[in-house]
């Protein structure tokens, strides 16, 4: 097994809770569906989100979805920079993994709007 880092982002169409517990769940299990991966494959997660976003964390996102074992994998969270034209209310993740996959097999997800940010990962 190598260690491998899978990224991830998704734009939120606004900053509330509810909507973010969405959102970072739809990322989460699109990230685990496409690498065939489960929590037991997760050694950490990194979320960060833009600087326009506070209704919550997005681990505490992540948390919420109820994947089996994911209480174990530790997941931290971040504020991106402040840079002027960026993409506003966007939800990013690095997640390092356990698995098989060489790294040009390793699918990078970018959801709806969020795909423009990384064109040539996107999968």
């Amino acid at each position: 097994m190598a260690v491998r880092a899978v990224r991830g982002a998704v734009q939120l169409e606004r900053d509330a809770a509810d909507h973010m517990d969405e959102q970072v769940g739809e990322l989460l299990t699109a990230v685990l569906e496409r690498n065939g991966l489960t929590a037991d494959d997760l050694i950490s997660i990194w979320f960060t989100a833009t600087p326009d976003l506070h209704s919550d964390f997005p681990a505490a996102a992540a948390r919420k979805l109820g994947v089996d074992g994911l209480a174990g994998v530790p997941l931290i969270c971040a504020q991106e920079l402040e840079i002027a034209g960026a993409m506003p209310r966007v939800v990013r993740l690095l997640a390092h993994i356990e698995t098989d996959l060489p790294k040009s097999e390793i699918a990078h997800v970018y959801l709806g709007a969020a795909a423009a940010l990384r064109k040539d990962i996107a999968q």
